[in-house]
């Protein structure tokens, strides 16, 4: 622990934060360039939006829902491990999804192999930066995030030229190769740094190592407790944090996947096209360390949730101006709004958990908050792929992702208030029984004093 506490803020966490910041250049923001093949696997496999839609949300689900195996590989083997099993694993589901001969296939391998690798090597990379960065944290997160605008700007632009070249398979054959240097990047990572994990204290919730309880007790007792279901029940602020950022969940991904096929399908062309989600990253390079700064800011603790619930509302409204017009003009306007809420989105996520929950929990906060986003990212896209092709208007879709992220953002502003409220009432009822406590026992202590005074005066 010495030895790795040395090595914290020193020359070499610069080197691993660069390693991060291409990891997550590589993992989180590929499922931005999915929409540029919406079109092609459609036509190929003659499938219905509804159908084609399960592809990203299955690698959504997986890049999301794995966070608690990963969370378990990081405290076995370290996070250089994690990460280079990672790339191996969405290497190895992108060049079998190129040999695919049916939607089924390509679920499987790039929807569940290439998902869970990239939730490995993603979520390994946030991990490493916590450790090799103790008083530049804050700013080494921040400019990790980098990774992810600077892959929202290329993936697309990329996707778009392979596919124009060498067809969805030899794209898909290529990022299996492009993958492989999640390897490089999680080589570079120095297990003594990376191996640094606190022990585990005794968790009060797991029962007494005695022979009255049975193996599937303990069992239970350790997936509540490393699943925070202790936090759900006491911590009101962290249920209404889960159930706003679920409930937003649904939406906030549609956007991403269904943009492209709607400018393609008004007749916009689809380099074009694909262009239109790059501009949205390529503002967040800029954006995202900015945000990330003021976000930190402690006089900033006491409002960041509500300020988190008014960028989800900004953000769920700026959608409804696809719904006004699909000409380019209005598109490109729509991602520079879009772009300034999904930078906010993207810095309040993990600073709000933190602030309502211990940072000792976080993890298995995270991990309980991962699995559900991770279900909602399943069932969001086919749902507005059916609607989709009820109605063959992509305003609807846009309708639905507005719907669920301005009810999320009413949702936990009011109920953020409501509680705080109630907490600050009960606050104010103890401070008021603690003083009439302390009144009553002074005058008790006057009382007495009168009668020794009394006592002491009679003859």
């Amino acid at each position: 622990m010495p030895r790795a506490l040395e090595q914290a803020d020193g020359r070499w966490a610069y080197v691993v934060l660069i390693a991060s910041l291409v990891t997550q250049g590589l993992t989180v923001s590929f499922p931005s360039c999915i929409g540029v093949f919406f079109t092609d696997l459609q036509r190929d496999f003659q499938a219905s939006n509804s159908e084609t839609s399960w592809f990203p949300s299955i690698m959504g689900a997986m890049l999301h829902g794995g966070g608690p195996l990963c969370s378990f590989l990081v405290n076995r083997f370290g996070c250089r491990v994690t990460m280079m099993l990672g790339g191996l694993l969405a290497s190895l589901g992108m060049v079998a999804s190129s040999f695919s001969g049916s939607l089924t296939q390509l679920f499987l391998s790039a929807g569940l192999i290439t998902g869970l690798g990239m939730c490995f090597s993603f979520q390994s990379s946030i991990t490493v930066v916590g450790l090799y960065f103790v008083r530049r944290r804050p700013l080494a997160n921040a400019l990790a995030s980098i990774g992810m605008s600077l892959g929202v700007t290329l993936w697309p632009l990329l996707a778009r030229y392979l596919l124009e070249t060498f067809g969805w398979r030899g794209a898909f054959l290529i990022f299996g190769g492009m993958f492989l240097h999640c390897c490089v990047c999680g080589a570079i990572l120095r297990p003594v740094a990376t191996n640094v994990v606190p022990e585990p204290k005794e968790d009060p919730l797991l029962p007494p190592k005695t022979p009255k309880h049975s193996c599937l007790a303990t069992c239970v007792s350790t997936i509540q407790y490393h699943l925070a279901f202790d936090i759900l029940r006491h911590n009101m602020d962290f249920c209404i944090y889960v159930t706003g950022m679920t409930w937003m969940s649904l939406g906030f991904a549609l956007p991403h996947i269904f943009l492209v096929p709607y400018a393609v399908h008004h007749g916009i062309d689809e380099y074009w096209a694909a262009m239109l989600m790059s501009i949205v990253g390529f503002c967040n390079i800029f954006l995202r360390p900015v945000a990330a700064l003021l976000a930190g800011r402690k006089s900033l603790t006491a409002y960041r949730k509500y300020l988190f619930a008014l960028v989800i509302l900004v953000n769920g409204l700026t959608n409804l101006i696809c719904t006004v017009s699909a000409e380019f003009r209005v598109l490109l306007g729509y991602c520079l709004v879009y772009s300034l809420s999904m930078c906010g989105i993207g810095i309040f996520v993990f600073q709000v958990l933190m602030d309502i929950v211990p940072m000792d929990r976080f993890p298995s906060a995270l991990g309980f908050f991962s699995i559900l986003c991770g279900v909602a990212s399943l069932i969001s896209p086919p749902l507005a792929g059916l609607l989709l092709d009820k109605t063959n208007n992509f305003s609807y879709v846009f309708y639905m992702s507005s719907g669920f992220l301005v009810s999320s953002s009413l949702f936990m502003g009011v109920s953020f208030y409501a509680a705080d409220k109630k907490k600050k009432l009960k606050q104010d009822g103890q401070a008021k029984m603690e003083d009439a406590t302390s009144e009553i026992t002074s005058m008790h202590a006057l009382t007495s004093e009168d009668k020794e005074c009394k006592e002491a005066t009679v003859p």
